[in-house]
């Protein structure tokens, strides 16, 4: 039974029993342990743990869930019926909610079935077995619909909902594993739908290596899903030893971690490798390293070579350990044909491939090529030419004609992707001034003030957002996505909200009109510490940069190419367009458009490698099958 059917999780485990008035009487506490929803020869919903000694079974008639911490990989089931909690802790966030939501879905559609007496089960005289549960499917669903849509609130069913649901909740973000909890109010049930995030083959491959402790580079282009598939992999890790990092600030947040410079902190590893050691071993930084088994680390083209190479040498030094990287098991995403390291001084910045301790440390490199972004087949072809370099003529007459796109609708204008984040800073502040009426000010709530440029680092948005009727915004979260509300829509403010906090009335470019509330980032500092901004999910879009575009996707864009400095900044800024009818290039040069032949040579090598691989295990099976004859 693999827990990605919802029926199993490994974690750390208490099972505590508990006496009338609530107190602890007998305690097991089990470091590692399996959990696993199944049924016993009754059909009933048993839970049974295994830590590797005696299985225990515990019915599951009544229960009660408390899932504020389930995004930190905790939970407590308190099962009414024999006084029973269960403490679950350091389990994988994605498969925790998979589970929560198939233990209570599962809950409910039994409901309507008559419970056998305990003479009846006597009289069956079966005999005693366990079956794992099978996974959610559209029928489950869809009796706890029916069943949901026929509660009567006079018939006295909410002291019922809440027994065999949920415990006291706190507000859970929209995107949170698409697990909604059971509330008390039977008058307020949504309507439960299977969750529709489904990995695809390619992505189903990575996320299987990465379970199985190999140590995975993976790539693509833009829109092929990585980081959908980074957030699903850092959810079925185990949070206590899993660091999830980011070369920024920005990509960091959108992964929930922290910058891979935060969690090595040896600075920006100029300094020589021995003082690089020492700074690694300062107290909190060192915890860091030993309690780290799985690192993972977003947009590593921008990590440089040497920095990797330092890297390395600090984990073998710190963690006192021989292999590769000390023993920690990396799981690596970027692409290297989109934004290169930083160059210091006139000399050219190495790509991480080409440090010296890559081939050691990477044992699987594998590549997503199915496009999700864009659906249009031949801009997807138009992108993937600019992204190796290769501008043909079609290519160049489609992007010169793009100039002449009419993309402006509803008052929505195009947002410009600027090269240096000088030129947005100013766009965007001259923008808001030419509007007519008053500035309204918006002011973030951070959980430390004092971390205020740390957390400005982490946040996609800014502490203070200024704004005014007929503003052009952005989205810089993922509110609804089944309505268009995503990471990247595109809007304009059309008035103000008459109640006590004057929220901005915002219109989207999806045809989605709606008050603005705020929402909560979070994510990790240096020391471990978690911070939080707390402020309107929306940003200025007059214009962006091209490095703050990354991993979103705009509706209507203009772009400027004449100042682009790097190689893969113009494919950047392309593919950040959800469509060619969206995007609307200006003074379009072939000569802006670069693709480093480093990169193009490292990616050519790694699909050759991958042939061989390929048809030396079709070789294999052919031999074998062979050899059963």
């Amino acid at each position: 039974m693999s827990s990605e059917d919802g029926a199993q999780v490994q974690c750390s485990m208490t099972v505590e029993q508990l006496d009338s008035s609530g107190q602890t009487t007998r305690r097991q506490v089990m470091r590692k342990a399996s959990i696993l929803l199944g049924r016993n020869e009754f059909q009933e919903l048993i839970l049974r743990i295994d830590d590797g000694k005696v299985p225990q079974s515990y019915s599951a008639k009544e229960f009660k869930l408390f899932t504020k911490f389930s995004r930190e990989g905790k939970c407590t089931i308190r099962l009414l019926p024999s006084n029973t909690q269960i403490l679950m802790s350091n389990c994988p966030p994605a498969q925790l909610c998979v589970f929560l939501k198939t233990l209570t879905i599962k809950h409910q559609a039994g409901r309507g079935a008559k419970p056998m007496s305990e003479r009846e089960k006597l009289h069956a005289g079966l005999p005693r077995s366990f079956e794992a549960i099978s996974p959610l499917q559209q029928k489950d669903i869809q009796k706890v619909n029916e069943l949901r849509a026929q509660v009567n609130p006079s018939a006295g069913l909410s002291d019922r909902t809440n027994r065999a649901g949920t415990g006291p909740q706190v507000k859970r973000s929209r995107a949170d594993c698409n697990f909604s909890p059971v509330k008390t109010n039977p008058h307020k049930k949504p309507i439960l739908s299977l969750p529709s995030s489904k990995l695809n083959k390619e992505q189903a491959a990575v996320l299987s290596a990465v379970l199985s402790g190999k140590n995975v580079f993976f790539t693509g282009s833009a829109g092929t899903g990585k980081s959908f598939l980074l957030k699903r992999i850092v959810g079925s890790l185990p949070p206590k030893s899993t660091y999830a990092t980011a070369s920024t600030g920005v990509a960091a947040c959108h992964i929930g971690g922290t910058t891979l410079h935060s969690f090595a902190g040896m600075g920006s590893g100029a300094a020589p490798l021995e003082q690089c050691i020492e700074l690694a071993q300062r107290p909190g930084v060192l915890r860091h390293w030993t309690s780290c088994k799985h690192l993972i680390i977003d947009e590593v083209s921008m990590v440089e070579a040497r920095y990797f190479d330092k890297l390395e040498s600090v984990a073998r030094s710190v963690r006192r350990s021989t292999e590769p990287f000390g023993g920690i098991q990396l799981i690596v995403c970027g692409d290297f044909l989109q934004l290169p390291p930083v160059s210091k001084g006139k000399e050219k910045a190495s790509f991480c491939f080409q440090s010296r301790s890559w081939r050691k440390v990477i044992h699987v490199n594998m590549e997503l090529t199915e496009v999700r972004r864009q659906t249009d087949q031949s801009f997807i072809s138009l992108l993937q030419a600019v992204r190796v370099g290769r501008v043909t003529e079609e290519v160049t007459s489609r992007l010169l004609h793009s100039a002449y796109h009419s993309i402006e609708r509803d008052g929505i204008l195009a947002t410009r992707l600027c090269t240096h984040k000088d030129d947005v800073e100013l766009t965007n502040q001259n923008k808001l001034q030419q509007l007519p009426g008053a500035v309204r000010a918006f002011e973030a709530l951070d959980s430390d003030p004092a971390l205020e440029k740390t957390i400005d680092a982490h946040s996609p948005v800014s502490r203070l957002l200024q704004l005014k009727a007929g503003a052009q915004v952005m989205l810089t979260k993922n509110l609804d996505v089944s309505r268009g509300l995503v990471n990247g829509a595109r809007g304009v403010v059309v008035s103000f909200d008459t109640q006590k906090h004057g929220y901005p009335r915002v219109r989207f470019l999806c045809g989605v009109t709606e008050v603005m509330k705020p929402e909560r980032w979070v994510f990790k500092s240096g020391g471990g510490v978690h911070l939080s901004r707390q402020q309107l999910p929306l940003k200025l879009a007059w214009a962006i940069s091209i490095h703050k575009s990354q991993g979103m996707t705009l509706d209507c864009v203009e772009i400027s190419l004449a100042r682009v400095f790097e190689s893969g900044q113009a494919y950047v800024a392309l593919s950040r367009a959800r469509s060619l009818e969206g995007l609307r290039v200006m003074d379009f040069d072939p000569r802006v458009v670069k693709a480093d032949p480093d990169v193009l040579q490292f990616y050519r090598r790694m699909r050759k490698e991958r042939l061989l691989m390929q048809a030396s295990m079709e070789d294999f099976m052919e031999q074998n099958k062979e050899n059963c004859f």
